[in-house]
């Protein structure tokens, strides 16, 4: 975990956004699981979400959603899904696994 990520996660009073990297912290999954929380439609990020740019999130909402045992059920759920898909398609080596579509046969 980065020291600054710990500094900011251990103050009194929590900054009213995070960041992905923070957010994963204070929900307990991995700062790489945070995107595929916003794409299952889990978590939202705040205003658009452009490419490239540093992402936001509400305190207020991680912390509703930090003791929601359903909401981290699902979380859960969807990351370990991505995990398996991506491991599944792996496992099937070359472009037939990096694309999930049968390469044309000659």
């Amino acid at each position: 975990m980065n020291p600054e990520t710990r500094d900011v996660l251990s103050l009194p009073l929590l900054p009213a956004r995070l960041t992905a990297e923070q957010a994963a912290m204070l929900l307990g999954f991995a700062a790489h699981d945070i995107p595929t929380l916003v794409a299952a439609r889990l978590l939202r990020p705040l205003g658009p979400a452009r490419h490239n740019t540093v992402k936001y999130y509400a305190t207020v909402d991680l912390l509703r959603l930090r003791e929601d045992a359903k909401w981290l059920a699902k979380a859960t759920e969807a990351v370990s899904a991505h995990w398996a898909l991506k491991r599944s398609r792996r496992s099937l080596g070359g472009a037939n696994g990096a694309s999930g579509t049968p390469s044309p046969q000659a």
